[in-house]
């Protein structure tokens, strides 16, 4: 990081909007990973607050229009993890589709009996169906490249695909086609709950979900339901409605299914670049209206 005057961070408690307008007292801007910055908490920052840096890439926890409202800018960072989150999904989806779970519980429960897999299609047979083909997408789709049968995208924002992906023009024929499908879309008002029991029921049997975009993309309670009788083959799962996830969540104790702790981002690497390029970026736009890293959602225009 670079800075051309000395900056001063301090961590703070900002449960409440009291104790966000002590913490931004004298402010001029605010980072935050995962805590939610709603209308309240927006209208609580000290008046001096520019802007609000997230660390990270969903912007589903910070009232974009309240920010904009306020005159505050919005900066994040899409770029830190792509390659850690494309790795983790392609990991996730080698596990769940091998059903390696299954097989390491037989060996550590004394390898006794017959194991029973199931049917287990080749991986160079696999149609892979992404939903959503940004940046994270595309890393998927390069990594799957060569290794499985065919791969799809939804993606009606319409960004260039690479050369071996097949473009599909909806959603519900995407889920019809694919062995296995995987979410790289953001969480919004137009995407919660994009995976209903309606939708669920348009997957081929057997089929496969990874999702390790946002856990508001799915309707958790169906998922467990087409789960366990048998409707899906498995799940892989980076990320949940509410985390951490509750221990009754029925998620817990269906079959063939892989859980992961919010995790896909994470590396040596990605901890440090999202770190440094976050605060970099928040001080660069208290400075000079300009970002080094990241995007800007919202400019503002105090």
């Amino acid at each position: 990081m670079h800075f051309a005057a000395q900056v001063t961070l301090r961590f703070a408690d900002i449960s409440t909007p009291e104790a966000i307008a002590t913490a931004t007292l004298g402010a001029e801007g605010i980072v935050v990973t995962l805590q939610p910055l709603r209308r309240e908490a927006i209208e609580a920052l000290d008046g001096g607050v520019k802007v609000i840096g997230r660390a990270g890439v969903g912007l589903d926890t910070i009232d974009l229009v309240a920010a904009e409202s306020a005159g505050l800018a919005v900066v994040n960072e899409p770029a830190y993890g792509t390659v850690e989150v494309a790795s983790h999904a392609v990991a996730l989806l080698l596990s769940i589709q091998r059903k390696l779970t299954l097989a390491d519980r037989y060996v550590r429960d004394g390898w006794r009996g017959r194991l029973v897999l199931g049917e287990v299609k080749p991986v160079d047979e696999l149609t892979v169906g992404l939903v959503g083909c940004g940046r994270i997408g595309v890393a998927v789709a390069e990594m799957l490249r060569g290794m499985v049968g065919a791969v799809l995208a939804f993606d009606p924002v319409g960004p260039q695909l690479p050369e071996h992906v097949e473009r599909v023009s909806t959603l519900e024929e995407l889920l019809q086609r694919s062995d296995a499908v995987s979410l790289h879309v953001p969480l919004s008002p137009e995407t919660a709950g994009l995976l209903s029991r309606e939708r669920f029921a348009l997957m081929q049997r057997g089929a496969v979900l990874v999702n390790t975009a946002r856990g508001g993309l799915i309707d958790e309670a169906a998922l467990a339901e087409v789960l366990q009788n048998g409707q899906l083959g498995g799940a892989a799962l980076d990320v949940f409605v509410a985390e951490p996830l509750p221990p009754d969540s029925p998620l817990l104790h269906t079959p063939n299914t892989v859980l992961t702790p919010h995790v896909a981002a994470y590396s040596d690497r990605s901890a440090w670049r999202l770190a440094s390029w976050t605060i970099e970026d928040t001080v660069s736009w208290i400075a000079s209206k300009d970002v080094r890293n990241g995007s800007v959602a919202v400019r503002g225009t105090r």
